[in-house]
């Protein structure tokens, strides 16, 4: 061999080495870094990408601390009617507020992915609560409430979860399917006609075009066609014309009734079907632009029913005024926009 040959033999030598030592030194790099990964994973709840995402977290705690003050100025006169503890709403609230964040604060870091078997589970507990709801005795004329001990629980809130778990699972699953209409229409059609049948019987019509708008938009998102949707729109106009032809939207004709003529009754049954539209009426006008002041709400003394409930944001246009409710609205509008966000974001369907 000549020295020309063991130089260029050596030089190979050399290369190789050096090679393997950076593909070496790029491997432990990675493992190094995958290992920072996992214990920043593992340090706490606002590392970014992981666990809880700080904006979303604040608006939604934002939000709670209104909502428990809001929910106590307007609830204690009818607590202490009632219940004779002025305290009564506002402490069943507090509980269900604390549950509710430390919820939050474990979900956070649970692996959505497993929800994908529990889809189908969450969706038949939906149509079992519903059928029960059925059975069960009725309040006010409506069947949509399941009490368990103190506590109640109305059906139509574990669909409306069920429903966007459902179809996420679905849509994710058959993602590159969802353009012919055996994966997106008919599995649409299926479910939510079947629920909008129980939801009609309790009756509970807002939670069925809420349930309807929800099956819209996650088919939407998962890729069904245009078309499609166009005519889910046509069936649905069609349905609410026969119903309203046959008498069976009767209940929620009454309602519109009632809110439409709230402050234009002319007979004493008119007078009692509008009450509770009216006097929230009053307590929205009545604040005007700034507001009467926290806690100087004059309609949650008995006039405005359900103020801890239903009503709450009417007294809220009172105390606040219309300043205090656009506030509110916006940081409502934020958590719509972060979620949007975070949902852009997302590694999957």
């Amino acid at each position: 061999m000549t020295s020309l040959q063991s130089m260029v033999l050596k030089a190979d030598i050399n290369r190789i080495y050096d090679e393997k030592y950076r593909d070496s030194q790029r491997s432990k790099s990675a493992k190094s870094a995958k290992g920072r990964r996992k214990a920043l994973k593992n340090k706490g709840l606002f590392v970014r990408g992981m666990g809880i995402d700080v904006p979303f977290c604040l608006i939604i705690l934002v939000l709670l601390v209104i909502g428990m003050i809001m929910m106590f100025s307007a609830s204690y006169p009818i607590a202490y009617y009632e219940m004779g503890d002025s305290y009564y709403y506002l402490k069943r609230q507090l509980l269900f507020a604390v549950l509710g964040v430390a919820i939050m604060f474990g979900v956070s870091f649970f692996n959505y992915n497993k929800l994908h078997k529990a889809a189908p589970l969450v969706l038949g507990a939906s149509y079992a609560a519903l059928v029960l709801v059925l059975i069960l005795p009725s309040n006010n004329g409506v069947h949509r409430w399941i009490g368990v001990g103190g506590f109640g629980i109305q059906a139509s809130e574990i669909t409306k979860f069920a429903i966007v778990l459902f179809f996420a699972h679905w849509g994710s699953k058959y993602y590159n399917k969802m353009h012919l209409p055996k994966y997106s229409l008919l599995p649409g059609a299926i479910v939510f006609g079947s629920t909008a049948m129980l939801l009609i019987l309790e009756p509970h019509y807002s939670c069925t075009a809420i349930v309807f708008m929800l099956t819209i938009l996650m088919l939407f998102i998962s890729g069904m066609k245009i078309k499609y949707l166009v005519y889910c729109g046509i069936a649905i106009v069609v349905a609410v014309l026969l119903l309203w032809g046959t008498g069976g939207l009767g209940y929620a004709m009454s309602r519109m009734g009632g809110w439409g003529q709230a402050l234009e009754y002319t007979t004493e049954q008119m007078w009692q079907d509008t009450w509770q539209t009216r006097n929230s009426l009053y307590a929205i006008g009545s604040g005007g632009l700034w507001g009467l002041g926290l806690g100087q709400s004059r309609q949650k003394y008995l006039y405005l029913p359900e103020p801890q409930n239903d009503f709450v944001f009417a007294i809220v246009c009172e105390e606040l005024g219309l300043i205090g409710a656009i506030i509110i609205l916006l940081i409502f509008a934020l958590l719509v926009w972060r979620g949007i966000t975070l949902s852009l974001r997302a590694k999957d369907k």
